[in-house]
């Protein structure tokens, strides 16, 4: 493999070795991807990711020494720090968006997600697990708001689309955009809709690409956007 298409180097940090170890067999078998390390704490993953200077790291939250936000401060402006938590509270998402992750997940969101996560903070993105990104866009239902502030604009959502999408949504991408804002992942989606979590992701690719929207994150502001305007 060539060093311009080496795979994506990643450590990861979380106390309970079980996880680590999940984590692990789920990222080493991507063929873009490596586990170079793992860290039963947060310091030893500041350590360690200063030492080999991984693509990204995964941390979680509640750690000895440092804390995954801590980690988060620290290590932002020399990787991707993706947050994965079992910890579903609004005071750590902010946080840590506001120190700089690339990425927020709970750990019941599974594997898929996790290596979407991964891709996505390689590319520039912000991916939050679904669940999250419900609540962080529930402001945006108030009529007249002009811009998102907070967690929700360092997740990449844009202010009011008031010229509309580029072009127009189809029905099915509406329906797909509406599961979207509801929470639901591209396998739930797929399920509701019975259509493969593939082509799930082609008609999400096609509605960000419509509404110019960066992530899931801003395609469900969308939608949480016109509910409001139609109040």
């Amino acid at each position: 493999m060539s060093n311009s298409a080496r795979p994506i180097r990643i450590l990861v940090a979380d106390d309970q070795a079980d996880v680590r170890s999940a984590f692990r067999m789920i990222l080493d078998v991507q063929p873009d991807m490596t586990v170079v390390a793992e860290a039963a704490d947060g310091a030893a993953a500041v350590q360690e990711a200063k030492r080999l200077r991984p693509d990204v790291v995964l941390a979680d939250i509640r750690m000895p020494k440092l804390d995954g936000l801590e980690v988060t401060r620290q290590l932002a402006d020399q990787c991707k720090v993706i947050v994965v938590t079992t910890f579903d509270l609004d005071e750590y998402v902010h946080t840590a968006l506001r120190h700089g992750a690339a990425g927020f997940l709970l750990k019941r969101s599974g594997p898929v997600l996790l290596i979407e996560a991964v891709r996505a903070a390689m590319a520039g993105d912000t991916l939050i697990s679904p669940q999250i990104t419900v609540r962080l866009l529930q402001h945006m239902a108030v009529p007249g708001s002009s811009a998102v502030p907070g967690p929700a604009a360092a997740a990449g959502v844009p202010g009011p689309l008031t010229a509309g999408p580029v072009e127009e949504l189809t029905e099915r991408e509406k329906e797909i955009a509406e599961l979207v804002a509801d929470g639901a992942t591209n396998a739930e989606i797929g399920a509701r809709l019975f259509i493969s979590p593939g082509t799930v992701k082609n008609h999400l690719a096609n509605i960000q690409r419509k509404l110019g929207a960066r992530n899931r994150v801003g395609v469900a502001a969308w939608v949480w956007e016109q509910a409001a305007s139609n109040r």
